[in-house]
């Protein structure tokens, strides 16, 4: 449970922190394009960069300042196949203050950063609040279903494992039990919230389960009676 609960606040801050970064990458950007002169420049060089399994390349590109400074850039970009070839024209954008600060015109030249960073924070913060949002949604349901759903007294059937959960190489556990419909006479299968401790000593012959009503699919298992688990 410390687990799934450091987890959830964990992914929720991460996100945030990567959303937040992305957002100041986004808005230096638009600051120096908005501050920045524009020249023309041509690919001069294409660098090769070495992998295990790939070969990438940079472009070199010169250019010259409208005071009449010649300088080269080379791209923070490297691709396959090449994103320029040599002798393109191409457009730089540099800060009068800095033009050794030069950039290469282009999306991931600009906001290729914080596109990825933005992308891989949406994930993190979705998935952390995701978990939170599911907690409680799924609280209000069983306060909704224990104030206005119908009490029923089922029997006590099994404690399972649910082995489609595990955290830590753990497995929580369910408790099965069942109620026949008096009106139908189908025989309904609830099963508990996970619990993460053996709960088969504490068991009682009868387990009292919300429905709510007329539709027995949605319903809370009260186990209110178990012992609560040390933190």
């Amino acid at each position: 449970m410390k687990t799934l609960a450091i987890t959830k606040y964990l992914f929720t801050l991460v996100g945030l922190g990567m959303l937040t970064g992305a957002f100041f990458l986004y808005q230096n950007t638009s600051n120096f394009l908005e501050h920045a002169t524009r020249v023309d420049g041509t690919v001069i060089e294409l660098i090769p960069s070495h992998s295990s399994d790939s070969t990438t390349y940079k472009p070199v590109v010169a250019f010259t300042t409208l005071e009449g400074q010649k300088l080269e850039v080379t791209s923070s970009v490297s691709t396959n196949p090449p994103a320029y070839s040599k002798g393109e024209s191409v457009d730089i954008f540099y800060l009068p203050a800095e033009p050794h600060n030069a950039k290469i015109s282009g999306y991931f030249s600009f906001w290729g950063v914080a596109t990825i960073l933005a992308g891989m924070g949406l994930v993190f913060f979705m998935i952390g609040a995701g978990i939170m949002l599911s907690a409680v949604l799924k609280t209000r349901k069983e306060e909704y279903l224990k104030a206005e759903g119908v009490r029923i007294t089922t029997e006590f059937q099994s404690v399972d494992l649910n082995k489609s959960i595990t955290v830590n190489g753990r497995h929580p556990f369910r408790v099965l039990c069942q109620w026949q419909h008096p009106v139908t006479s189908e025989i309904h299968i609830f099963k508990s919230n996970n619990i993460w401790y053996d709960p088969s000593s504490y068991m009682t012959k009868h387990i009292t389960v919300f429905i709510e009503k007329n539709n027995p699919k949605k319903y809370y298992v009260d186990l209110s009676f178990l012992p609560k688990l040390a933190q």
